[in-house]
């Protein structure tokens, strides 16, 4: 099979070495790249409205780097393929003019060989951070993990997880950048702690060129967070945030899908702000809350 391995040779060789077992299925997982004329989206998909400008800016990163994190689908009687993850990767590619999209292809009911393919693919030593915490992000969406239960089969601290999956949420540049080697996860760790991405981008750019050390781009994201804290404390009196507020934060803010912000003065008092921004953004997170009731 003509494959194009989106994981290095980590997932690839694992699964055509399981696959030589009698006992293996036929085919679990692979990465490949499949016609997106060839895929047709999964009706039980509960997203319906996506963000116009936000698919739009996807489709001209995918034009510039393509797509680092693969789709994943199943195949079909016909010989086509049922979208299970990643419809948004997928439009934005259609809007781009893509003809192939990278994808993973599994059976509907791989999930326990799916999660020790992946376990097991973790602890290789010649993965990316990316690779990383992509396989991460599969294991939470495709076999249902939460971050904590991920964080014990991998047998990685929480935070370890966590600081993985944020890798994701870089632009695709970025995200590029550490596969290829330009940056570390040093420098990634250091770049995610700015909110603005075009802030990120202009200093992803600046390593790039001028060789800047881990140690140099933590102490310009500091005096960055320090002049955009000046003026706030001053007029308001808010206190820096404990550590254990931050870890609060990061962890909201994956179960929403969203920035979430925090405020404390100086006497405890504060308050959580849940942004979003279209109608579209706001009708998820409060389904979000509803499904709490249940």
């Amino acid at each position: 099979m003509a494959t194009k391995n989106v994981l290095g040779r980590g997932l690839g060789a694992l699964i055509e070495n399981e696959g030589e077992k009698e006992t293996a299925p036929a085919r679990m997982s692979t990465g490949i790249e499949i016609p997106v004329k060839k895929i047709v989206t999964n009706p039980f998909q509960p997203r319906t409205r996506f963000n116009d400008e936000a698919l739009e800016e996807l489709a001209d990163s995918i034009k510039q780097v393509g797509v680092i994190q693969p789709i994943t689908v199943r195949e079909t009687e016909d010989g086509n393929y049922q979208l299970i993850t990643g419809e948004r990767r997928l439009r934005a590619s259609k809007l781009a003019g893509v003809e192939k999209i990278p994808a993973y292809v599994r059976s509907a009911n791989d999930n326990d060989l799916l999660e020790m393919a992946l376990v097991e693919n973790i602890q290789r030593e010649d993965l990316d951070a990316i690779e990383i915490a992509i396989s991460f992000q599969r294991l939470i969406d495709e076999c249902s993990l939460t971050q904590e239960s991920l964080s014990q089969r991998v047998g990685k601290k929480r935070a370890t997880v966590t600081n993985y999956l944020r890798l994701l949420k870089l632009p695709a540049e970025i995200q590029l950048g550490i596969r290829e080697d330009k940056i570390s996860m040093g420098h990634a760790r250091a770049i995610i702690t700015i909110e603005d991405p075009k802030e990120q981008l202009n200093l992803y750019f600046k390593i790039v060129k001028d060789g800047l050390s881990v140690r140099k781009v933590e102490e310009q994201v500091r005096k960055l967070s320090e002049k955009k804290d000046e003026l706030p404390e001053a007029e308001t009196g808010e206190a820096k945030l404990p550590a254990s507020y931050e870890e609060l934060k990061d962890h909201l803010q994956e179960f929403f899908k969203t920035k979430i912000n925090f405020s404390r003065n100086t006497k405890g008092a504060g308050k959580i702000v849940i942004s979003f921004k279209s109608d579209d953004e706001l009708e998820r997170i409060i389904a979000i809350f509803d499904s709490l009731k249940t």
